[in-house]
């Protein structure tokens, strides 16, 4: 068996991260799992072209995974902080850098790292 590499790596934590937000927002069903697995495959691409970009790809497939399920289904994650007025969702900043986070631009907060937002949420967190 051969180990993984670093791309494959950084492709795999990213898928989980996601799952993890996805998992926290109850929202990981058959069909939105496939939007992840969609976007990891055209990052794939992405990441064997620019290895240097390896540490932004969980950022892109959130964002990837967000404009996909607003397509289809409408906003995600809703923003826990915000307690009154209309819904919405957070955003992933920064929209190209490492250490991506959701965070809130109404109330001008992070909200939670991509990956832990069931502890923003108080659904499950990841480990």
């Amino acid at each position: 068996m051969e180990p993984i590499g670093p791309l494959e790596q950084a492709l795999h934590a990213a898928r989980a991260l996601v799952l993890a937000d996805l998992v926290a927002g109850e929202v990981a069903e058959a069909d939105v799992v496939s939007l992840v697995e969609d976007s990891v495959a055209e990052r794939r691409w992405w990441v064997e072209q620019w290895p240097d970009g390896a540490s932004y790809v969980a950022g892109l497939i959130a964002q990837d995974v967000q404009d996909a399920l607003l397509d289809r289904y409408g906003r995600w994650p809703l923003c826990p902080v915000c307690g009154s007025g209309d819904p919405h969702a957070l955003d992933v900043e920064p929209e190209l850098g490492p250490d991506p986070h959701w965070v809130c631009h109404k109330a001008g907060v992070k909200v939670a790292a991509v990956g832990a937002l069931g502890s923003a949420t108080g659904g499950l967190t990841s480990s």
